[in-house]
């Protein structure tokens, strides 16, 4: 089968390669020339025999936006686009809307797999109609695991980036737990060997995941994680999950206070202690630090 790709980074990249390693054709742009098959998307839109399907990997909202209305103008009646990037599914209703009114297909596929893709593959939730979905089905087999699983078509367009939405509101949540245990053991005593803590909870345990064998990785290369900044950014589907917790009454505590973790991580002196610390001291005459 061939496909286009549009975006070649870490994923994309290496979405290309595995793609090509089950046989199929990938002809890739990105705006890096040492990356690209192509000089741009007129040129790969052309290389295709229709009917195309141009699978697009680059950052949500505008950019993704930009490229979805250029293809539009490229694309015919029969091609499909499917957007493999971590956009909002409320914009996928809205693509899939402006693609459909030329007769294009259009297919939103979340991918989780990070720079470990290409060798343990790819669990994709896709998301649209049915006949888009099957058609690309041979793509999908060859970036998913091996075996069973790994690959859903999860419903109408949309589902699929709600579903990888929800999955990325699940993986703060248990990376919260995983850091606030991890300095819980650092902070006592007596404990002596956190890092091997750690590791002994990899097998037999109720709360082994690849996680947790990352965390164990990140140890062995840094034990005490001196080298780094206790900082941490989010890349919105945290936030957007916990909108749409909102929209429809659905109470997430553990997955809104990890979100809210990662804000306060960006405060080098936070606010809202320095009035917790001058109420304590009002009430109760605790003692309070000057600022330096």
């Amino acid at each position: 089968m061939q496909l286009g790709l549009i975006g070649l980074g870490k994923m994309g990249g290496n979405m290309r390669e595995r793609i090509r390693l089950a046989g199929h054709t990938v002809v890739g742009y990105d705006r890096n020339p040492d990356l690209s098959d192509v000089s741009g998307l007129a040129e790969l839109v052309e290389s295709l025999q229709a009917p195309r399907t141009v699978w697009v990997m680059v950052p949500a909202g505008a950019a993704t936006q930009s490229v979805v209305d250029e293809l539009g103008g490229l694309l015919e009646a029969g091609d499909t686009v499917v957007d493999g990037g971590n956009s909002r599914w409320t914009d996928d209703e809205k693509h899939a809307a402006e693609l459909g009114a030329k007769g294009i297909g259009f297919v939103d596929a979340g991918v989780s797999g990070g720079v470990w893709g290409l060798e343990n593959g790819y669990a994709l939730m896709v998301g649209g109609e049915k006949e888009h979905v099957d058609r690309l089905r041979p793509i999908f087999d060859a970036l998913k695991p091996e075996g069973p699983y790994g690959y859903v078509h999860a419903g109408k367009v949309g589902a699929g980036h709600f579903s990888k939405m929800v999955h990325n509101g699940i993986e703060y949540a248990m990376m919260q737990a995983y850091a606030e245990g991890w300095e819980l053991l650092e902070k006592v005593d007596s404990v002596t060997d956190v890092r091997e803590v750690f590791r002994s909870w990899q097998e037999g345990t109720v709360i082994r995941s690849w996680l947790l064998d990352l965390a164990v990785n990140a140890l062995d290369d840094d034990e005490h994680l001196d080298k780094l900044r206790g900082y941490a950014e989010d890349s919105g589907e945290g936030r957007w999950t916990v909108e749409a917790a909102i929209d429809n009454a659905v109470p997430l505590p553990a997955i809104t206070a990890s979100l809210f973790a990662r804000f306060a991580s960006r405060q080098e002196d936070s606010p809202q202690m320095k009035m917790i610390a001058a109420l304590r001291n009002q009430f109760g005459g605790h003692a309070v630090e000057s600022a330096k």
